[in-house]
């Protein structure tokens, strides 16, 4: 079985697309939502809850710790200080 290359699920045989770049390598898509993604919209999967690249520490610990941060940092009202 082949996987897809953006969502690394398995892709049954007779179904999914391949599309070959210029530079000859292959790129297999399980359906037409990964193939946009990762062609016209340039995402990456790590990022997508949805694929099965998707983990829990697939995403880089600057981009956790800074939503983290604002979150939790409270609204400090004029001349108070923090």
């Amino acid at each position: 079985m082949v996987r897809c290359s953006f969502t690394r699920k398995n892709i049954e045989p007779g179904t999914g697309k391949m599309y070959v770049k210029k530079d000859g390598t292959i790129l297999w898509f399980i359906n037409s939502k990964a193939e946009k993604n990762f062609l016209e919209l340039h995402r990456e999967a790590r990022f997508l809850k949805w694929t099965g690249a998707y983990k829990k520490g697939a995403v880089p610990k600057g981009k956790q710790e800074q939503g983290a941060a604002k979150a939790s940092e409270a609204p400090v009202a004029k001349g108070e200080a923090k």
